[in-house]
């Protein structure tokens, strides 16, 4: 996990989530307005690794989907949810079903007295730096591919790897 230093130049208010990154960071004071934190930072590298790994993609497909991300992110941990169209939104439910992402809601009290929901999601850095380092199995399938395509029907079962076979037995 990389920790790079970052200055913070003014404070603004915090969720739950971030005072405990924040903590974690162990801020130093610099001066009056100034602050000296260590912060993870998730690169594109980084990003593209981790979905590479995850959803079983090629690395460049990876790293244009992981470019679009860091597009909308920038240089924040959260982005509210309305920057996204439809369909950009699917890639983030497949990042958030991988674990990359997960998604936030802030209600709010308007002044005639309704709840205003506000939804975000917020990149798990963390867990991208995890899975950019791990090397995951390209995702295995049934059939070899190396066999051949025109296999008879009575050699369909020898394709299949001795592994994959599950034998139940009655217990009575």
């Amino acid at each position: 996990m990389k920790k790079r230093k970052v200055y913070i130049e003014a404070l603004y208010t915090y969720n739950a989530q971030l005072k405990k990154e924040w903590k974690e960071a162990a801020p130093k004071r610099i001066g009056r307005e100034r602050i000296e934190v260590f912060m993870t930072i998730i690169t594109l590298d980084d990003l593209s690794k981790a979905i590479a790994n995850r959803v079983g993609i090629d690395i460049e497909e990876a790293r244009r989907d992981a470019g679009f991300v860091m597009d909308i992110f920038g240089f924040d941990d959260r982005v509210i949810d309305n920057v996204l169209d439809p369909e950009d939104r699917q890639l983030f439910y497949i990042l958030e079903e991988e674990g990359m992402l997960t998604t936030e809601r802030e209600e709010t009290t308007l002044y005639d007295g309704r709840e205003w929901r506000t939804h975000y999601w917020r990149l798990k850095k963390d867990t991208i730096a995890r899975y950019a380092k791990e090397r995951v199995p390209e995702h295995g399938t049934l059939i070899d591919k190396r066999q051949p395509k025109n296999v008879s029907d009575d050699d369909i079962y020898n394709t299949i790897d001795d592994d994959l076979w599950v034998t139940t037995r009655k217990i009575g």
